[in-house]
């Protein structure tokens, strides 16, 4: 039970490590808060201050939600239950992080990194669909939403452990929560492009 918590805990604190805001302000010179959506995920670092800074937060937020769920995975191979419990703290961990008065990022790439080691075949499906829709219509939020309806679609097809899935479902809730200002904007066709 002790290892289980402090796993649990660790995903959190791993989640809540502001990339976006730590390397824009160093590397940039820019609070990535005060430009552009206002948000601290890799698409918005992308807008601040370019693409491979982007590419760069891309790559460590997802990291952020696979490495504590690869050490649960490890240390407690059996326990489902405690490894969607650690992927899911991460995700949180993102979107509320403690370091920035709970106010983080929509969780895209934290989740891709979470569903990418519990189910790769699923987030690659889910990938291929984001890459596909962001580059047809220019909008991060459409690729986002759709990739995670893909990769949970998938993740049910594959009949992993039912914990993974009902998992890929909540984050897909969460998501629809953290993106209902772009889904608004997509509503009235005022969404910004990348």
């Amino acid at each position: 039970m002790g290892l289980s918590l402090l796993l649990i805990a660790l995903g959190y604190f791993a989640g809540s490590i502001p990339f976006g805001v730590i390397l824009t302000r160093y590397l940039a010179g820019k609070d990535v808060r005060a430009s552009g959506s206002g948000n601290i995920g890799a698409t918005n670092v992308a807008r601040v201050a370019g693409k491979k800074l982007g590419a760069v937060v891309l790559v460590l937020d997802a990291a952020k939600g696979a490495l504590p769920v690869l050490l649960a995975m490890r240390l407690l191979p059996g326990e489902y239950r405690l490894h969607a419990f650690v992927g899911l703290a991460a995700f949180l961990g993102h979107v509320f992080p403690i370091w920035l008065r709970l106010h983080g990022g929509k969780g895209v790439a934290t989740a891709a990194g979470v569903l990418g080691v519990l189910v790769p075949m699923a987030a690659l499906a889910g990938l291929v669909v984001f890459v596909v829709l962001v580059l047809i219509f220019r909008v991060a939020s459409v690729g986002s939403l759709a990739g995670a309806v893909t990769a949970l679609g998938v993740s049910f097809f594959l009949g992993k452990p039912v914990e993974y899935p009902v998992l890929g479902a909540v984050l897909l809730g969460l998501m629809v929560f953290t993106h209902r200002g772009n889904i608004g904007r997509l509503l009235t066709r005022r969404e910004n492009k990348v």
